[in-house]
């Protein structure tokens, strides 16, 4: 059977292999082969049999297994995948010390590109330690390219040299003029996410947890579904606002926003005394509340005069948790959405390269930018001051 173009395409870099182990998927029967593998190759940085369970029976990833006829264990590849975006990430490949040489990593690298092909990716990101010559041999040849680099990435503080491949060379990601910063909290995407925007239009804005829980504390809606209180599209609106940014708010329902997501009637109260306190205070400004969605076209145009969406999306798509969440959007192009996401988490293995840059396929983002039941959309737009009405 032919190979799909794309899979060509990835695999065109890789010299063919004399004699291709056999690749299979790993299954959590192979957990006590995979750790001995582990343990022979790396000193540092293991991954654990708690990781392996986890990404075996959970993650949504890739671990295939190079064998030989005997069905010897020879090397095995990690691939992470990010739900609803285009980009994979290969977080650990290894070879066995009597099979280096042989091919099996190139085998194993082209199998998770066509893994991450499979699921839609169109590009592969990766890190390596600079002293390993031969991973960075074998990645070069296969057509990744250095782009960037971690400082003390390691346990043993060694830094980590950022390559990546395009798997779909006809995808060429945007350069951004916003830049990243990761939430510091559980509870503060929606500052993040408006820290870079206005770090994007105003250059001189310092970044850091200061300034972060400073946005919060004003736009907060005090409570959650437990412990602190996530940020509304009105407190976020009027955050930017007071520090100087015109700003137009798309809402498709009425306020207390998240309301659902408390069950306690004194906490429901609460919630609601805040709303009518955003309220009072956004009569009061010239910010422009839209009641409705902003569509895609409104993002397009507003990206073209150099606004920044805030875009309110559930965590479903990416983590299978029915959380609200709040990104930032810096570019699109005919298929994708590209945006900043601050949720930075170890316990998914979660890097900033993953988070930054995302590309949303547009058909994603339209199923991902709701929350809740009753499809509650939202999106704040920042623009300089000078910008509003243009």
């Amino acid at each position: 059977m032919a190979l799909p173009t794309d899979i060509v395409s990835a695999a065109s870099a890789l010299p063919p292999l004399p004699d291709s182990p056999a690749i299979r998927p790993a299954t959590v029967g192979d957990i006590d082969a995979l750790l001995e593998l582990e343990t022979r190759s790396f000193e540092t940085d293991r991954l654990t049999r708690r990781n392996f369970q986890y990404l075996l029976t959970r993650a949504h990833a890739a671990c295939l297994l190079a064998e030989d006829k005997n069905g010897h264990l020879l090397g095995y590849v990690l691939a992470l995948f990010r739900r609803g975006t285009s980009l994979a990430r290969i977080y650990s490949l290894a070879v066995a010390a009597a099979a280096r040489g042989q091919g099996v990593g190139q085998a194993l690298l082209l199998a998770a590109e066509q893994a991450a092909i499979e699921e839609d990716a169109w590009l592969m990101r990766l890190e390596v330690r600079p002293d390993n010559r031969a991973a960075t041999r074998l990645y070069e040849a296969a057509g990744y390219r250095r782009f960037g680099r971690y400082l003390d990435y390691y346990e043993d503080h060694s830094e980590a040299l950022r390559y990546q491949k395009r798997l779909r060379p006809y995808v060429v990601p945007p350069e951004t003029r916003v830049p990243y910063y990761s939430q510091t909290t559980d509870f503060t995407c929606g500052p993040a996410a408006l820290m870079m925007a206005m770090k994007a239009l105003e250059p001189a804005t310092e970044l850091g947890q200061r300034l972060e829980l400073q946005l919060w504390r004003e736009a907060t809606s005090i409570f959650m579904s437990s412990g602190h209180g996530g940020c509304g599209p009105y407190g976020i609106a009027l955050a930017a606002h007071r520090r100087g940014f015109a700003v137009d708010l798309y809402v498709n329902s009425e306020a207390p926003f998240f309301l659902d997501t408390v069950r306690s009637a004194e906490k429901k109260r609460v919630i609601q005394l805040v709303s009518d306190e955003f309220a009072e205070q956004m009569a009061e400004t010239d910010i422009a509340v839209h009641q409705r969605a902003l569509t895609l076209e409104e993002m397009t145009v507003a990206l073209e005069q150099g606004a920044i969406p805030i875009v309110l999306i559930s965590l479903y798509r990416m983590y299978r948790e029915n959380v609200p969440h709040w990104i930032v959007v810096h570019a699109q192009d005919e298929r994708f959405i590209y945006a900043h996401d601050p949720l930075v988490d170890p316990d998914h293995l979660d890097l900033i390269s993953d988070k930054a840059n995302m590309p949303i396929p547009k058909r994603e983002f339209e199923t991902m930018a709701r929350y809740g039941r009753n499809d509650l959309r939202a999106a704040i737009v920042l623009k300089r001051r000078e910008q509003k009405g243009s």
